[in-house]
């Protein structure tokens, strides 16, 4: 994964400067599920710093194993209700708030000793039934909710479009959401993260935004099955 997180950046950094994005303005999330302490040590030793999992009995061992590497955890998983106050204990972000159940359950759970719990709403805006997320629709109630929790900071958005077939495609699919966040700011919230780009359309979703992209594949190579 070294020689690859060097590629990645300077793909990162390639897509930046050709969309004219400030320099830095696009951070990378490395997707660490089903991988290994040893694979997400690795690339903490190069800087790399954000991490995201997807299931919280798998993230937790890891997160206990690296506390002393100062890592961000970033949790990109459908939120069980159930297992919120886990979540809100042991990461960071959440990027997956999807209605306001999920952020009441995270907000009784963060503790009063640490900051707020950074959160992004994640918003379904192909229309997929098999997908999690608010419609656009419905997203500015929900952001005014998920705003008055103390215990959590809306940082911005998230999305998985349907994927795109090519790279014009693949803005089209990202250019709703871009279009939500600023409707946000503009009803007053200070919003600045846009979650959006995975290993096959990151460079798209930087021309239409993106200050956070999620790369599993292209970092650590095929995807293994999930750890038990």
């Amino acid at each position: 994964p070294v020689d690859a997180l060097k590629h990645l950046l300077a793909r990162i950094a390639a897509a930046g400067e050709r969309s004219s994005r400030p320099r830095g303005s696009v951070g990378l999330i490395a997707v660490s599920k089903t991988r290994t302490v040893a694979e997400i040590l690795s690339l903490a030793g190069r800087g790399q710093r954000r991490f995201g999992e997807n299931y919280l009995q798998e993230a937790l061992p890891k997160i206990a194993a690296l506390q002393g590497q100062l890592l961000e955890w970033h949790f990109i998983g459908t939120v069980q209700t159930n297992k919120s106050g886990l979540i809100a204990r042991h990461f960071s972000f959440v990027h997956t708030v999807d209605r306001e159940k999920v952020a009441a359950a995270l907000d009784a759970h963060r503790a009063a000793h640490l900051p707020p719990l950074d959160v992004c709403i994640q918003v379904n805006i192909s229309g997929e039934p098999s997908k999690s997320g608010v419609a656009l629709t419905d997203l500015p109630a929900l952001a005014e909710a998920v705003a008055r929790y103390p215990r959590l900071r809306l940082r911005g958005l998230m999305a998985l479009p349907a994927p795109g077939r090519d790279f014009d495609g693949q803005r089209a699919g990202f250019r709703p959401l871009a279009a939500a966040l600023n409707d946000l700011r503009g009803r007053g919230h200070a919003l600045d993260t846009l979650s959006i780009g995975t290993s096959e359309d990151f460079e798209a979703a930087i021309f239409e935004g993106a200050t956070l992209v999620r790369i599993g594949r292209a970092l650590f190579g095929p995807s293994r099955l999930r750890a038990r």
